[in-house]
């Protein structure tokens, strides 16, 4: 493994991102979300797929995620190296902020990274994670799950989440970006 981390550490980052996937996905249906849910609905995204691609909103707070994993058992270090935090002046703070939240799906299931979208007129619109020890940008595509889900023998690949999810609900569920 090329990583430097052991099988059990690897497991830990998937599992970070995976309660992180979860902690998005829930705060979306809350007050906190409205504005993120809105965003989707507007954009023609119902709650099915809505589900399907496991979208969620990033709260505009310093470190509710890292709050919320830390009390999961996570360590600064192990939050660090999935790409969920940065270390800020004052310790860990959440790497994504006010933000819908797309998570990035291996074939088989686990939650790589994420790719954020601000919902005011900070820059960058698009935030994603950086390369961490279980994702690789140039190696990974986005909705790769659901491809493997889908009974088409091709995909059709394009530029952006969004692109993906409006392809998927005109019923082409073999795009990828």
């Amino acid at each position: 493994n090329k990583t430097g981390l052991n099988k059990e550490a690897r497991l830990r980052l998937y599992e970070a991102n995976r309660l992180a996937a979860r902690f998005y996905h829930d705060l979306l249906y809350t007050p906190e979300g409205e504005e993120a849910l809105a965003y989707l609905h507007a954009r023609g995204v119902d709650d099915r797929l809505i589900r399907r691609f496991g979208l969620g909103y990033s709260p505009n707070a310093r470190n509710d995620l890292v709050t919320f994993l830390k009390s999961k058992g996570f360590s600064n270090e192990e939050l660090l190296q999935a790409g969920l935090a940065v270390m800020g002046d004052h310790g860990a703070r959440d790497f994504f902020r006010n933000r819908v939240m797309f998570p990035i799906i291996s074939a088989n299931g686990q939650v790589l990274a994420f790719g954020g979208r601000v919902l005011d007129k900070t820059e960058p619109k698009y935030l994603n994670t950086g390369d961490t020890p279980i994702y690789n940008k140039r190696k990974n595509l986005y909705a790769l799950n659901v491809l493997r889900k889908s009974r088409s023998k091709r995909a059709i690949i394009v530029e952006g989440y969004m692109d993906v999810i409006a392809l998927n609900s005109a019923g082409f569920d073999y795009a990828v970006a």
